[in-house]
């Protein structure tokens, strides 16, 4: 274990590594990162509620710094990328131009693909809470490229098999799959697909939409799903959405005699929780709209959620803000380690090295600290390794979860099943 590890978990710090920090600069002292959030566009709920809980960790981080005499503060700069890639590029270097080299998000990953190469090219350091699509998918061929990239979630090559194995499990045979097209949404649907064939599902069409911006006129689409369920019975047919908060749109857009709303549709992480969703009213609850979500239910978990409803936020708390509070603790502690080791100077080799380690010292509590969503081992591609599925369903009481997908077993485990 490394001197500066040693001393966290002491209650005074030696004074060689207090004379090594505590005479440079204010400015100097403090750690900037970046935070890449949709504030206004298709994940925009979702970005509010992960900036709101952020500021409840970014003040838990600096007092843990300050009760264990590590001399430094934590400052995150938030900024809106509207869940655009272009824009999501714009706001980086605008922000690496003010002197932040790591950051956290972004939400999309098709904005993390659009990043990469500057990146790259500029050795910053990213850690997405939220990004799913396969490092292929987003132009990665080998690990070594995506070393200053890290992900704490699941790919989405785990995500096609929950929606398959749940769509399955469901006695579904036939599936209508429209999708948003970007990296994200052609990811995802493509892991479904192969996951679909060898579960023996039939895919009778995919109808992809553009995801910048996205449709305002559901009425094509919503044809074209219909013309493609025609003649299907609707006890082995459903339809998989996958897109964002826009899915709301496209529901509220479906007239209520349309025979599509006699059919179940089921869903992702991209529409988990989402408030527009819930927006469409009758017509979402009666669709059910069926989504998967990486699911860790922990004590820290529920701690946090109780500090975040007193502080005076409102809402069901998402999972994906709750694995940006773990990267906020790993990327935070790392930089510290980073900056003593350097004597304040950034160095992204480093630091990627240390958040691999640290990651899993995190996971086990050496820090002091317990981890949000739970366990978190990378694979060589520096992604989450494994995570269950919940599933989540629009009820008239909300979202309600009624059944997680086991990812060690495969198996769907129903509290309530569609």
């Amino acid at each position: 274990m490394r001197k500066w590890l040693i001393l966290l978990l002491v209650p005074i710090l030696i004074g060689s590594f207090l004379a090594g920090c505590t005479q440079q600069s204010n400015k100097n002292n403090e750690i900037k990162i970046g935070v890449l959030l949709d504030l206004s566009g298709d994940l925009a709920s979702e970005g509010q509620q992960t900036k709101e809980i952020l500021s409840i960790e970014e003040e838990n981080i600096n007092n843990y710094f300050k009760e264990h005499n590590i001399p430094y503060t934590v400052k995150f700069f938030y900024t809106d990328t509207q869940c655009n890639p272009k824009i999501c590029l714009d706001k980086v270097q605008a922000l690496h131009a003010m002197g932040i080299n790591a950051f956290i998000g972004p939400t999309s990953s098709s904005e993390l693909k659009n990043i990469k190469d500057y990146v790259n090219s500029n050795k910053l350091i990213v850690i997405s809470q939220s990004s799913t699509a396969p490092p292929k998918i987003l132009g990665f061929e080998t690990p070594e490229q995506k070393k200053y990239i890290f992900r704490f979630v699941p790919t989405d090559e785990f995500q096609g098999k929950a929606i398959a194995s749940v769509l399955k499990d469901d006695g579904i045979k036939n599936i209508v799959i429209i999708y948003r097209d970007d990296a994200w949404g052609k990811g995802l649907s493509s892991a479904v697909i192969a996951n679909a064939n060898k579960l023996g599902l039939n895919v009778i069409t995919t109808i992809p939409y553009p995801s910048t911006p996205s449709p305002t006129d559901w009425s094509p689409y919503i044809q074209k799903i219909q013309s493609a369920l025609n003649g299907k019975s609707n006890k082995d047919t459903a339809v998989l959405v996958i897109g964002f908060d826009e899915v709301g749109t496209l529901l509220s857009q479906i007239p209520k005699d349309s025979p599509v709303l006699n059919y179940k549709w089921f869903g992702s992480d991209g529409t988990a929780f989402s408030n527009k969703v819930l927006n469409a009213g009758e017509n979402a609850i009666k669709v059910g709209l069926y989504s998967t979500i990486f699911y860790s239910e922990t004590d820290e978990a529920k701690k946090l959620i109780d500090e975040y409803h007193k502080k005076g936020f409102k809402g069901k708390v998402k999972v994906y803000p709750l694995v940006a509070c773990d990267a906020a603790w790993v990327l935070s502690l790392s930089y510290a380690e980073m900056l003593n080791e350097t004597k304040g100077k950034y160095d992204a080799d480093l630091l990627a090295k240390l958040i691999k380690e640290n990651t899993e010292k995190y996971s086990k509590g050496e820090f002091g600290v317990k981890p949000v969503t739970g366990y978190i081992k990378l694979n060589i591609w520096n992604d989450r390794a494994s995570g269950n599925y919940g599933i989540f369903a629009v009820t008239k009481d909300g979202w309600k979860l009624v059944g997680i997908w086991n990812s060690e077993t495969g198996k769907v485990q129903w509290i309530k099943k569609p």
